[in-house]
């Protein structure tokens, strides 16, 4: 638009001052600006794109189905196709993906081949574009959409473009075994009516039942046999906790970002490495976690189909930094073959969010963690309100387990003191990934109450 107001301003002078040959370049120049506008729109507008995706695992999953494991490999094929008749001299082609999943400190994904290239298009000419994505780390990542820019030969008119609807690749966090699985589950004492039964309460009689061959001696009823004049046993109610329900803090507050991303990554880790323990044993198990939940993500974050310039059309697959979220992301918990995959997809889809606190992740979600089932809280740090929070559940009958990530020493004692105080025992601290195995395993010195065991002694 301001080369045409400086060429108006220009003419305008130049019949003013009469003078026939500047106003004939401004005429000249006028139309080579009209005709180069009206061939970049022709040439932007008569491109169009394809993607097809394929993985090195296809047999392993369903049809379309965009999923992978850290270490598997995704093809992208685009074909760009000039529908026109008129050659297009020059086009710039960009298949966007997310900066942050590029980001060369810690990647999630790394492209081999060129998702970047500038090219020429004859009449009715085709042009292929390949490139190959590796995961390096779990995410939920958008492939495409694919930019197109375009412009006159020179220089003074561009186009934008915005071609194929994005793709959306899933890849799962690693699963880590467990060596062990010795977490505070039992109670000496039981006062939770228990939905799975395991272990017996011998203190709490729920009944009788005719005398079995093989029931020990202390297990006879003696008033019903003598009322009855045959022997009855002693049905007790079932004193063990049963599975687990873990809680992982995703709040932005816990995560400073010297550390990031890799303590937020071993929260992650942590989390699905006690919920494929509890599973891989056979009982109930869950997950309730603050985390921002990347499909809404990208879901409220739209694609402009016109842009007008470069910036905005990159801008097609934003990601916001602030997340105002309100509300836990939780995984029923329950048995059930499904449970697991449920949790790793949750935890695949979830980023740090500054919207839920933890203590207010517990208030929400509290009736909706089973009382029979461990209470196991993956944190980064233990402000006051959080151990409060966790307090709450033990004082309401739960067994409360938490595990506290790359803490340094001093807010280790800090948060270690605080739980402690609510009357929590059961404390780990995980240091680096390679200690995870042993996480169930290891538990602090509980013969001082600010002593511990560092994970690495």
């Amino acid at each position: 638009m301001k080369w045409f107001i400086g060429i108006l301003l220009i003419l305008a002078a130049a019949l003013v001052l009469e003078s026939g040959l500047l106003a004939y370049a401004m005429y000249v120049l006028l139309g080579l600006l009209l005709v180069s506008r009206g061939l970049a729109r022709s040439w932007i507008g008569n491109l169009s794109a394809i993607r097809k995706i394929s993985q090195t695992k296809e047999a392993e999953r369903a049809p379309g189905d965009l999923t992978a494991e850290i270490g598997d490999k995704v093809s992208v094929h685009l074909t760009i196709e000039n529908k026109g008749l008129l050659p297009v001299p020059w086009v710039l082609l960009e298949d966007l993906l997310p900066k942050a999943a590029l980001d060369k400190r810690f990647p999630r994904l790394k492209v081999k081949g060129r998702r970047l290239q500038v090219a020429m298009l004859r009449g009715g000419g085709k042009l292929e574009m390949r490139y190959q994505l590796e995961c390096v780390a779990r995410g939920y990542h958008a492939i495409g959409p694919l930019v197109l820019e375009n412009g006159d030969l020179f220089g003074l008119h561009r186009r934008f473009r915005v071609e194929t609807e994005p793709a959306y690749l899933l890849v799962y966090p690693r699963v880590v075994p467990l060596t062990g699985y010795d977490l505070e589950s039992r109670r000496p004492i039981g006062d939770v009516r228990m939905t799975h039964r395991l272990f017996e309460d011998p203190t709490r009689i729920a009944g009788v039942r005719p005398y079995e061959a093989g029931d020990p001696m202390n297990r006879v009823h003696w008033r019903a046999t003598a009322r009855t004049g045959q022997l009855h046993s002693k049905v007790h109610e079932p004193s063990t906790l049963s599975g687990a329900t873990v809680l992982l803090d995703m709040h932005r507050s816990g995560y400073p970002e010297r550390g990031e991303p890799y303590r937020s990554e071993l929260a992650v880790t942590t989390a699905l490495a006690l919920a494929n323990a509890v599973y891989s044993m056979g009982q109930q198990m869950g997950l309730v976690t603050n985390a921002r939940d990347a499909a809404d993500r990208l879901k409220t974050e739209g694609v402009t189909d016109d842009p007008r310039t470069r910036q905005v059309a990159q801008s097609a697959n934003p990601m916001g930094d602030e997340s105002n979220r309100l509300r836990p992301l939780i995984v029923d918990t329950r048995r059930g073959v499904e449970q697991l995959h449920r949790v790793r997809e949750t935890l695949a889809l979830s980023e740090l969010t500054d919207g839920l606190s933890f203590a207010q992740m517990v208030t929400e979600a509290a009736p909706r963690i089973p009382r029979d089932a461990t209470v196991v809280a993956v944190l980064p740090h233990v402000p006051p309100e959080t151990a409060i929070a966790l307090g709450n559940l033990q004082r309401r009958g739960m067994a409360v387990t938490a595990v506290l990530v790359l803490l340094d020493t001093e807010p280790l004692e800090a948060g270690y003191g605080r739980l402690v105080a609510e009357g929590i025992r059961d404390i780990r601290h995980l240091a680096d990934e390679a200690a995870l195995p042993d996480l169930a395993r290891r538990q602090v010195d509980r013969s001082s109450p600010y002593a511990f065991i560092p994970s690495g002694a």
